[in-house]
């Protein structure tokens, strides 16, 4: 009889508990006893290690999809794969951070070849973060991946280290999956020893191969583009070093930008603004928002990110009565 292995985990798990309580103390008494739980080693390095780096794990969300990344600065910079910011407006991504808050952000750098790029987070708070590595890796060591498979952020796997490639690139058997690529693979410090990038699978399920861009590269990655880190650290309104006890105030980012629309969620517009860019460029109720700069829009997310960078210009193309216009739009014109 032939087994598809993919199914085994769910033969012969139906089961059966019954569990019988016994009163001891008499119904008028009433003590309240501590309710702990003994971990063995094994789960205490898991908490402590997921308790520590999973506030710095990050969701970046763009035109193209979703993936993972790591803040590697308290100023915002995040470290991710190149082929998650891939599809962008102009670089332009959001970044959602693990307690549940959205922030524009601006790709800085790219490396195709490593599948590495640096985000940095247009915000003046002090973000968690996760130290790389320092040290050696070695097969057979306790590894730890955080992501956002499928859009499930947070969500923890554990695995070994199964081999480095003569590349340096890192195996594991630690499951990663859609939506983890760019997160960290972790040792059991909490340190970033690598960058989940890929799996190899035959059917787009995890099969216990994955790669991760390992700490040696991202360290040189870093060390490349410093200029360009240093001068976005600075434009984002943060400082490029730990900032000293009572810092002098920095100027507040400037507003978002605003289109002056009221859009469906299948993004025809149902209102305009009066006095708006939209009125001045001339958009009526009805008119349904094709593209950006040339690149289809596929839902409203994709605007709000869009604008979000404050563009100065862009190239709109509506659809109206089965014709499609594309119109110059100047953000700056009062």
């Amino acid at each position: 009889m032939n087994v598809n292995p993919l199914w085994l985990p769910l033969l012969g798990l139906t089961t059966s508990l019954s569990i019988s309580l016994i009163a001891i103390t008499p119904p008028s008494e009433s003590i309240a006893l501590p309710l702990t739980v003994a971990l063995n080693p094994d789960e205490q390095v898991r908490v402590r290690l997921y308790e520590q780096a999973s506030p710095a794990v990050v969701t970046i969300q763009t035109a193209g999809g979703s993936g993972s990344g790591s803040i590697i600065s308290e100023a915002g910079l995040v470290l991710t794969n190149e082929h998650v910011v891939r599809r962008t407006y102009r670089g332009r991504v959001e970044v959602l951070t693990a307690a549940g808050d959205r922030y524009p952000a601006q790709v800085i750098a790219t490396d195709r070849t490593q599948d590495l790029a640096i985000v940095q987070i247009f915000s003046q708070r002090e973000f968690p973060t996760i130290p790389l590595g320092q040290g050696t890796t070695r097969v057979g060591q306790q590894v730890y991946a955080i992501g956002s498979p499928f859009g499930l952020a947070g969500t923890l796997t554990t695995g070994i280290l199964s081999r480095i490639a003569p590349n340096g690139d890192l195996q594991t058997d630690a499951a990663i999956n859609q939506g983890n690529s760019g997160g960290p693979l972790l040792n059991s410090q909490g340190d970033l020893i690598g960058v989940n990038k890929a799996i190899v699978t035959p059917s787009r399920g995890n099969v216990g191969i994955g790669f991760a861009t390992p700490v040696g590269g991202v360290q040189a990655f870093l060390s490349q583009n410093q200029d360009a880190i240093a001068q976005a650290t600075a434009q984002a309104g943060q400082p490029t070093t730990t900032r000293p006890p009572n810092p002098v105030p920095t100027p507040t980012p400037a507003e978002p930008v605003q289109l002056g629309v009221e859009i469906t969620a299948d993004l025809i517009v149902r209102g305009v603004e009066q006095g708006s860019i939209a009125e001045r460029i001339g958009l009526q109720p009805g008119d349904r928002l094709i593209a950006i700069n040339r690149q289809r829009i596929r839902s409203v997310r994709d605007i709000q990110i869009f604008m979000a960078g404050q563009p100065q210009q862009a190239l709109l193309t509506i659809a109206r009565y089965r014709r499609l216009a594309t119109v110059q739009v100047d953000f700056t014109s009062p």
